[in-house]
């Protein structure tokens, strides 16, 4: 059973930083990854994906230059470095995997389709 631990939610003010971070039980050494967000009353929209065994990122349109997404494959954990935070990120953050999988997307369609979910993790913008 594959667990996704996320944590490192919170409120902030507009402008401030959050760094999300999500735990795997097992290596993700060769996965597809990503962050998607999910406001209430809005889809579930993907955020950044990135392959774990190589160079690929993937960011939606909305944050580039202000979202960082990395692996630390000996820590098994996924994180995404939030900056210049604006009160339309606030949403819960799912992190999400697809193991032994890469991944490739285009313009602003990340859909949700991975394996593997966390339990998601509150982020608050005012």
């Amino acid at each position: 059973h594959v667990q996704l631990v996320e944590s490192g939610g919170g409120s902030v003010q507009a402008g401030g930083s959050l760094r999300l971070s999500c735990v795997t039980s097992i290596n993700m050494s060769r996965a597809c990854m990503g962050w998607l967000r999910q406001a209430p009353g809005n889809q579930r929209e993907g955020v950044a994906a990135m392959y774990t065994g190589g160079a690929y990122r993937y960011y939606t349109s909305s944050v580039k230059g202000r979202f960082t997404i990395s692996h630390d494959n000996a820590e098994k954990t996924l994180y995404l470095e939030m900056n210049s935070l604006k009160p339309e990120d606030s949403a819960m953050y799912y992190c999400a995997a697809d193991a032994d999988k890469s991944c490739r997307y285009y313009g602003d369609y990340m859909p949700a389709e991975f394996k593997f979910w966390g339990q998601g993790t509150q982020v608050t913008v005012s």
